[in-house]
C-alpha cells in the first residue's frame, strides 16, 4: 500500500515500474545498463481515486497522459535505478496530492464604489496638474 494522503492510498499493483535505458551522454556505462525508470499509472482505471481527484489529475497530467488514460512518468536524472524509481514515485504522489486539493471557489465579480471612483479621478487630476507644471518656462519677450 502506498499512502498518498490520509484519505487516498494506492495498491502496489496499480503502479507499474520498468527499467529502460537512459538517453543522453554517458559513454560505455549507459549503453549496457538500464538505469532510467518508466512509471505507468492507470488514472481512469484506478479504484483508489475519487472521481473529482481523477478529473483534476487528468488535467494536471497534460501530455503525460495517454489516450487510454494511463499516466506515464520517466525518471532518468539519477545514476542509480533505485534513486530514479524513488523520484518517479515521488513525482506521481506529488501530482495526486496536488489533484486532491479542492479547487478554489470561483471569484465573485465586484464593482468599485462611487467614493473609490472619485478618489481615483481626483488623484488623476492632481497628477495631471503636476505634469502640466513641468512645461518649459516661457518668458514674456
Amino acid at each position: 500500500m502506498i499512502e498518498v494522503t490520509p484519505a487516498i492510498t494506492l495498491e502496489d499493483d496499480e503502479v507499474q515500474v520498468r527499467a529502460i535505458r537512459a538517453s543522453g551522454p554517458g559513454g560505455q556505462h549507459v549503453n549496457k545498463v538500464s538505469t532510467a525508470i518508466e512509471l505507468r499509472f492507470d488514472v481512469r482505471g484506478s479504484p483508489s481515486l475519487p472521481e473529482g481527484v481523477r478529473a483534476r489529475l487528468e488535467k494536471l497530467a497534460g501530455s503525460r497522459l495517454t489516450l487510454e488514460g494511463v499516466l506515464v512518468l520517466v525518471a532518468q536524472s539519477r545514476r542509480s535505478q533505485e534513486m530514479n524509481r524513488q523520484e518517479a514515485l515521488e513525482r506521481l504522489l506529488e501530482l495526486i496530492r496536488k489533484a486532491a486539493e479542492p479547487p478554489p471557489p470561483p471569484r465573485k465579480k465586484t464593482r468599485p464604489t462611487y467614493a473609490s471612483k472619485l478618489r481615483r479621478l481626483e488623484g488623476k487630476s492632481k497628477r495631471s496638474g503636476v505634469k502640466a507644471m513641468r512645461g518649459k518656462v516661457r518668458g514674456d519677450d
